[in-house]
């Protein structure tokens, strides 16, 4: 019997797994909660980064668990966002053709893609957030503050900081 078959049906380590999956999951769902604002991917993300520390269990120091699982979720979290941005650029540039518009038209507006990506990748984390949850998914403040489990002064302050930065880079009206 090879160890991780030993793993998975030792009952000692199965107790300890669940012992950290109660004590950590809630916190980390939703810290990726208020990471993407979508209740269905915090906790898809947040079973997986659980699906992974049980697949390395025996590797795992328990010291170590809560921090290992938090990087684990942000990494799928980053996966999962960059993979979106794959999909975004190929269903607009497969539009873009379908609309017949011209190819200088179109390299000028991946440039301004890439400028704006680069701008946002530039905005501090949680004012990113709110930034992109606002221009994004047209959320209100109100809405934006219950999700992240802030007041709507620290939201308007965020949003502000946010805006500044792009409108600094990008010099376009928002």
């Amino acid at each position: 019997m090879d160890k991780e078959h030993l793993y998975q049906h030792d009952p000692k380590h199965l107790a300890e797994f669940q012992k950290y999956f109660e004590l950590y999951y809630d916190g980390l769902r939703s810290f990726i909660y208020y990471k993407t604002g979508d209740a269905n991917l915090a906790e898809d993300i947040a079973q997986d980064a659980f699906i992974k520390v049980w697949g390395m269990w025996d590797k795992i120091k328990t010291e170590t668990i809560k921090s290992f699982l938090y990087k684990i979720a942000e990494n799928l979290y980053k996966n999962y966002y960059k993979h979106k941005q794959v999909e975004f650029k190929f269903a607009n540039k497969y539009e873009n053709n379908e609309k017949g518009e011209s190819p200088q038209f179109l390299l000028e507006k991946e440039e301004f893609n890439q400028h704006l990506q680069k701008t946002l990748a530039e905005i501090p984390e949680r004012n990113r957030v709110v930034f992109l949850m606002n221009r994004m998914e047209d959320l209100t403040y109100n809405e934006i503050a219950d999700r992240l489990n802030i007041t709507v002064k620290a939201v308007e302050k965020r949003m502000q900081k946010a805006i500044e930065v792009v409108k600094r880079k990008i010099k376009y009206k928002i």
